[in-house]
């Protein structure tokens, strides 16, 4: 199966002045054609942070998301950028970009929230990208995790459990751009990894909205990467990103982002929910949908609703595919057949094969309601098919008693019977035309034909051997033979 691979991104979510979200069609279209599994990685950050340029680079291009080169925020909403993946040849990789946190010309922060969520709940891995270092004011500025928990329900009738929630997010990297420290904790080198966790954990005495922060990243997010990237060139440089090679950025620079694009292949997951659902590009846009809807009428986004809500669309969808996979197993039939159980045979391979397509692609069909549907479907259409058998036979078998028995009905009309000794004629050639149509009979209907013809033909041979034996009675008489 082919894989997806745009030219450009285009926005998926829209966000208007007001900070509504609206779903974008064109976009929804788009990953209706996916049919392969997706890996999706969505970045968030404050706005102009780069983030769009992690996003391009993940593309493995350098223009595609909007970088720009001022101080006003290009990426509004959340855009989307679907690729081939580089290292899994059945999956296609899904990029997302959003619309910057914390943008001064918004006056609402409630828009920041739930694209934060969003971005969260369509994720497989999820990057936040932030500048200089990992201190409190970076933790202030991701408050927005701390409003996850109100944002997101993962059943409908229950409180979240942050043990069970964690199971439904994605995989957390936390990038660290522009920075200008030795990675030491306590004077003794440490990776970016440990220097996250150091930098996660609760400051004794500190305001509790930071250890808020800290605490929900440890408790809702694992597992958690870091990566921390120098200034990529000179600020002139930078000012071009769009168009500068990797040539002209700094070594250390592109050996960092080499090191992120490379983990974010290999070790993100093809997105997943519930009980190990993977999605498809199809199932992806479904989601995206009634989270959406969801957001649009005031409600908190459930999981267990938008899963209840995929598996009605995709059993559905299921059910057809599968019937439409039947009926093309059953294209092969050449009808009449000779026997039912020629006809039997191709109806049980093909019912094998549209049920195993059904169980690949329908889920959540826990009390087996379509799958009792689909059976229900393909009797119907097993019906449809025998009936057109029987009628195909009988057809073609009516033809050619018409053919055979034709010189049998113009002998009769012509009354060639009806002398002395006729009878024996008659059913001598009445047999030798049985043996001709059943040398030529068509299908299962023949014997059952035949009958039907004989049955309906009873009396013109109960007549011509009464005629014969009146006849033959009269010729005896005639002759002197009879007292």
């Amino acid at each position: 199966m082919a894989a997806c691979s745009m030219e450009k991104p285009v926005c998926l979510i829209e966000s208007d002045s007001e900070g509504s979200l609206r779903m974008v069609s064109d976009a929804l279209e788009i990953l209706q054609q996916i049919e392969q599994k997706v890996v999706v990685v969505s970045v968030v950050g404050m706005y102009r942070t780069g983030k769009s340029y992690l996003m391009n680079r993940l593309a493995g291009a350098n223009k595609g998301f909007p970088l720009g080169s001022i101080i006003q925020s290009k990426t509004k909403g959340i855009w989307m950028w679907c690729v081939p993946h580089p290292r899994r040849a059945d999956h296609t990789l899904v990029l997302l970009d959003t619309e910057g946190l914390g943008d001064v010309e918004k006056g609402d922060t409630k828009n920041d929230n739930w694209i934060f969520a969003m971005a969260v709940l369509l994720s497989s891995t999820l990057v936040y990208n932030s500048m200089g270092t990992i201190d409190n004011m970076s933790m202030e500025k991701l408050h927005y995790v701390t409003e996850l928990t109100k944002n997101i329900k993962i059943k409908s009738k229950e409180k979240n459990d942050d043990r069970t929630i964690v199971r439904y997010l994605p995989s957390f990297v936390w990038t660290v751009r522009d920075f200008s420290l030795d990675l030491e904790i306590d004077e003794k080198p440490c990776t970016a990894d440990e220097y996250l966790e150091h930098s996660l954990k609760e400051i004794k005495g500190g305001k509790p909205q930071y250890n808020e922060t800290r605490a929900c990243l440890r408790q809702l997010f694992s597992p958690r990467h870091c990566f921390v990237f120098e200034s990529p060139a000179r600020a002139k440089t930078m000012k071009r990103m769009e168009e500068v090679t990797d040539a002209e950025l700094y070594p250390e620079f592109v050996e960092q982002a080499n090191k992120f694009t490379e983990h974010i292949y290999t070790k993100s997951d093809t997105k997943f929910v519930g009980d190990g659902i993977k999605f498809t590009g199809r199932l992806l846009g479904q989601l995206a949908e009634t989270y959406v809807k969801a957001i649009q009428s005031g409600e908190v986004p459930c999981l267990e609703n938008a899963v209840v809500a995929m598996a009605e669309v995709e059993n559905a969808r299921a059910v057809e595919q599968a019937r439409d996979l039947y009926k093309k197993g059953m294209e092969s039939v050449r009808f009449p057949t000779n026997t039912l159980e020629e006809l039997w045979a191709i109806h049980a391979s093909s019912e094998r094969e549209a049920l195993a397509l059904f169980m690949e692609r329908s889920f959540r069909d826990d009390n087996q309601e379509y799958q009792k549907k689909l059976s229900i479907v393909l009797q119907r259409e097993y019906n449809q098919i025998s009936e057109k058998n029987i009628s195909e036979s009988k057809t073609a078998c009516e033809q050619i008693i018409q053919r055979v028995f034709k010189s049998l009905e113009n002998n009769v009309g012509a009354a060639l019977y009806t002398v002395p000794g006729g009878y024996e004629t008659f059913r001598q050639d009445l047999q030798e035309m049985i043996g001709t149509y059943r040398r030529e009979g068509k299908g299962f209907m023949d014997e059952e034909v035949l009958k039907t013809y004989l049955d309906e033909n009873a009396n013109i041979r109960k007549t011509i051997l009464a005629a014969d034996n009146s006849l033959s009675e009269a010729q005896r008489k005639a002759e002197g033979k009879v007292n």
